[in-house]
């Protein structure tokens, strides 16, 4: 029986807006592209655009072989955790598309794997070229692409290909064996916008616990984040809205205080190798008494900046009750409402968290990283990494300078290991 490797991707400027796929079958054994497919759609989703480069794919491997078997390879970790059976289908445009994948080779016969987006520039490279000429208003085919892939990414194209192929059965076990065996047709957590993946704020997330015993034996150590909130600031005991529209306060003395003691708790344990830290004066300034007790430098990262809380900024949750009333039981209610005045919703917020996770993770793969950040971007992590509701984030308590902890392995999926540990401050 034959194998195959397809590798799709989709994108969507905009979101929706103008969006394109693109899709490479390999040959599993040599990781030769053997056909390519790549269409301009028009003004839809990220999320569509991302199953109609994973349809196009399989039908073009079913033309090469209808008995052969499938590797799917994707960058979309919605894609490959619906079509895998671990996350239910409930948006109305994924359902008819998921349902149309699911048929083009009988069940069993597919497989699907997570990969960095850095493993999926064949794919990527199509769904942009098909995207670009559909700008131009031209029409655009594969076979006109001039492009092509180095010699040292054909050759990375060829080891992947030829390790999945030999892995495929295996992980299609191992899967099962972690979802219960079953796969639920219906399934899915409900789709949103963003430009990487097209999901809501748990879109991406590594929703399967990777722990020894269920995961493969060789996935190697993972990328681990250590979650730090930053430390007081002035509006912190008194409980005000602080986020990244505001005065950008900087430590207090207790704050301060706070960062010395994570910074010698951090020492003692000798594990952080490298520090990120958000945008603002408060995370800039905990993240630098870490840095220089731990002989680090500090990389700013604009995605682990809080929410923007809008006219909501330096209010207590009473003085918001009491001068936005509907707006405030409508941000309670839907991770889509935002804030008076213009702020960012937590949807929002959770698809700049997934993104900077994304990019985070393979940089850092096998490696310990501090993140220093705020309540609601360490708030995220922790409930798509635990594939967690919107509404979670409600129900966690995350004290100033907390240390949180989450693993995240080669095979998408994540460990939470700590979450708002504060002995050091005691």
């Amino acid at each position: 029986m034959r194998e195959f490797v397809v590798e799709a991707d989709g994108g969507s400027r905009g979101n929706p807006g103008p969006a394109g796929y693109g899709a490479v079958v390999l040959d599993a054994a040599t990781g030769e592209p053997l056909v390519e497919a790549a269409e301009y759609l028009g003004v839809v989703t990220n999320n569509v655009a991302e199953y109609r480069g994973l349809l196009a794919g399989l039908r073009a491997a079913r033309e090469l072989d209808p008995d052969a078997r499938v590797h799917v390879r994707m960058d979309s970790k919605l894609v490959v955790e619906q079509m895998s059976g671990r996350w239910k289908i409930k948006h109305p445009d994924m359902k008819p598309l998921a349902a149309e994948a699911a048929r083009v080779f009988p069940p069993g016969r597919v497989t699907y794997e997570w990969i960095p987006r850095e493993d999926n520039k064949h794919a990527d490279r199509l769904a942009n070229e098909a995207m670009d000429a559909g700008a131009r208003g031209e029409q655009w085919s594969p076979a006109e692409s001039t492009a092509e892939l180095d010699a040292g990414g054909a050759a990375g194209r060829r080891a992947g290909a030829a390790r999945t192929a030999g892995a495929a059965v295996g992980e299609g076990v191992a899967q099962a064996a972690r979802t219960g065996g079953e796969v639920d047709a219906d399934a899915d957590a409900d789709a949103g916008t963003d430009t990487d993946t097209g999901a809501d704020a748990d879109v991406r997330a590594a929703k399967t616990v990777a722990s020894p015993g269920w995961g493969p034996p060789d996935m190697g150590a993972p990328a681990t984040f250590v979650l730090l909130r930053h430390g007081e600031t002035p509006l912190t005991p008194q409980k005000r809205f602080s986020g990244s529209g505001g005065s950008d306060p900087s430590l207090s003395s207790v704050g301060r205080e706070q960062a010395e003691r994570v910074a010698a708790s951090l020492a003692r344990r000798g594990t952080v190798q490298a520090i990120v830290a958000s945008p603002l004066a408060r995370t800039r300034e905990t993240a630098g008494i870490v840095a220089a007790r731990l002989g680090l430098e500090v990389t700013i990262e604009e995605g682990l900046r809080e929410t923007d809380f809008g006219a909501w900024e330096g209010l207590t949750f009473a003085e918001v009750r009491e001068r936005y009333p509907a707006d405030l039981d409508a941000w309670l209610s839907s991770p889509d409402a935002r804030p008076t005045g213009g702020g960012e919703s937590f949807a929002a917020t959770g698809e700049r968290v997934a993104a900077t996770r994304d990019r985070l993770v393979p940089a850092y793969a096998g490696r310990t990283v501090l993140l220093v950040s705020h309540v609601t971007p360490i708030k995220t992590f922790l409930r798509l990494a635990l594939g967690a509701p919107p509404e979670s984030l409600f129900r966690m308590e995350l004290s100033a300078a907390s240390l949180s902890a989450v693993a995240y392995y080669a095979d998408g999926g994540a460990s939470v290991r700590l979450f708002n540990e504060t002995s050091h401050l005691r």
